[in-house]
């Protein structure tokens, strides 16, 4: 089913992304299921989600090397990327402009695309909380997303003061017009074709840095305290990493590391011992920042990554099926976030 094509997911990329760059996803993601049927025109909260999931994962791929290098490996070797999950971070801070704090400017996307909260993880290492979404119709097959929320009360006053300085000219993606399209698809669950077109550019848009150039005193002030605010300083609500489900992630990290890619030295290990992740180092970018004196200034900074899991399957004597394990850990989580972390600077 690798190449089957679900005629409304591709009607949504071709004309967001083009041609060529949808070819590409259909050929790399895995197809869900339940977009084997469709009714032209009629577009579903599952098509649209998978939509908005492929295009994300386009534009990862745009600012990771890495994961760039890989995926043309895979596909090059006849393979494909199962895509597990995307990640974002959010800050839940009360000045945070015309931005809803938080996870809430993101669950007003995810519910009306038939997302829920599977799972909560309390990342207090990193002064976070954690919430995987999975989708209702195909938890097991369209990628879940890991939002995080960081908590500037758990830091310093000067901490908050750069938050708000930072975050507090943010503007909302959302239009009116995309708030009502998303209010009907919650209410039908489904939308028309031309509303799909008209709502996709926009929810996809929220996944970006919403705020203007941050001053570069204020990133270090954040940078001091923590790494994942001073990443979102630069990057704001982008993908953090996607992640390809593979069977293996072990042996992945031995052929990675043996071809000299950046790889994470250790795997981490969920406390269930069913979750095992890994990841490459954030990819350097440049970003720009205003300096004391007004001017503009580049420096690199930790931009995003690719990340690998695999995940368990045990045999439901109810269902009579294998079900995958689609949790997350917290220590997993804080393991995998340190892959910006350590190149910060």
């Amino acid at each position: 089913m690798q190449n089957l094509r679900n005629a409304n997911v591709e009607q949504l990329l071709l004309k967001l992304i083009g041609a060529e760059k949808t070819s590409a996803l259909f050929k790399t993601l895995n197809h869900p299921q339940v977009l084997n049927e469709w009714e032209p025109g009629v577009v579903t909260r599952a098509e649209l989600a998978q939509a908005m999931n492929m295009v994300l994962f386009e534009d990862l791929l745009a600012r990771s090397t890495n994961g760039r290098a890989y995926t043309q490996d895979a596909l090059a070797a006849g393979g494909s990327v199962y895509f597990d999950h995307g990640a974002l971070r959010t800050v839940r801070w009360a000045s945070s402009g015309a931005l809803q704090p938080g996870e809430a400017a993101f669950a007003r996307i995810l519910r009306p695309l038939g997302f829920r909260i599977n799972g909560r993880y309390p990342l207090d290492r990193l002064g976070m909380t954690g919430r995987a979404w999975a989708h209702e119709d195909a938890p097991d097959e369209i990628a879940q997303f890991f939002v995080s929320e960081l908590h500037p009360e758990r830091f310093s006053a000067e901490f908050q003061q750069a938050v708000t300085n930072v975050i507090g000219t943010s503007r909302d993606p959302l239009t009116p017009l995309a708030t009502a399209h998303l209010w009907e698809l919650e209410r039908e669950g489904v939308l028309p074709l031309a509303s799909a077109h008209e709502l996709l550019p926009v929810i996809v848009g929220a996944f970006a840095r919403q705020h203007e150039m941050p001053r570069e005193a204020d990133y270090e002030v954040l940078l001091k305290e923590s790494a994942e605010m001073a990443w979102i300083a630069t990057e704001g609500n982008a993908f953090n990493h996607a992640t390809d489900r593979v069977a293996d992630v072990f042996q992945l990290s031995d052929d990675e590391k043996a071809k000299g890619r950046p790889m994470k030295p250790e795997v981490e290990r969920s406390r269930s011992g069913r979750v095992f992740q890994t990841a490459y180092r954030a990819d350097i970018v440049k970003r720009e920042f205003r300096a004391a004196d007004g001017s503009t200034v580049t420096r690199e900074v930790p931009g995003s990554f690719y990340e690998f899991i695999t995940r368990k399957r045990t045999f439901d004597q109810d269902t009579r099926r294998w079900e995958t394990d689609l949790r997350f850990d917290a220590g997993n989580a804080q393991g995998i976030f340190k892959m910006t972390a350590s190149q910060a600077a």
